[in-house]
């Protein structure tokens, strides 16, 4: 498991990036760059579960391990959700099943610094070097826009 990094520097409050990053309509906007469609069911609750999915019915459910608004968010990964149910842990599930995924926001006069992290398996690295960064680009865009 390798701990990926992205940071991005917004011309915008904390505040407005946060609503950008897990408001519904601008989550699928900026998670569309990983899966066309893609959609979270959540109550957005320290300690609450999450499904983070995909249309056709697939993802992963994990725990809001950590909320504190406008500051840092982190989720726990668990485990894969298939024709949208929750699927028991299997051997290759087990390897990357307590994966971390965070999101920072550090604010500095005008803008604000994003800094995302996710824990990954190998075969996802390149994966994520690509597309983590074309979402943060339109998280940035969304927040800066308004």
């Amino acid at each position: 498991m390798e701990t990926l990094e992205f940071k991005i520097r917004i011309k915008a409050s904390p505040e407005k990036i946060w609503n950008v990053l897990w408001n519904d309509e601008t989550y699928k906007k900026w998670t569309s760059v990983f899966c066309e469609g893609s959609y979270t069911i959540s109550d957005w609750n320290e300690g609450d579960k999450i499904h983070f999915m995909s249309p056709n019915g697939e993802g992963m459910y994990s725990i809001i391990d950590k909320k504190t608004p406008n500051e840092y968010m982190a989720f726990k990964h668990i485990g894969e959700i298939k024709d949208f149910k929750e699927q028991h842990l299997d051997e290759e599930t087990k390897k990357w099943s307590g994966a971390m995924e965070t999101y920072r926001l550090i604010p500095d006069e005008e803008f604000t610094d994003l800094i995302a992290s996710n824990d990954s398996n190998e075969k996802y690295v390149d994966y994520f070097k690509d597309v983590f960064p074309k979402g943060l680009e339109v998280v940035k865009q969304l927040a800066e826009e308004s």
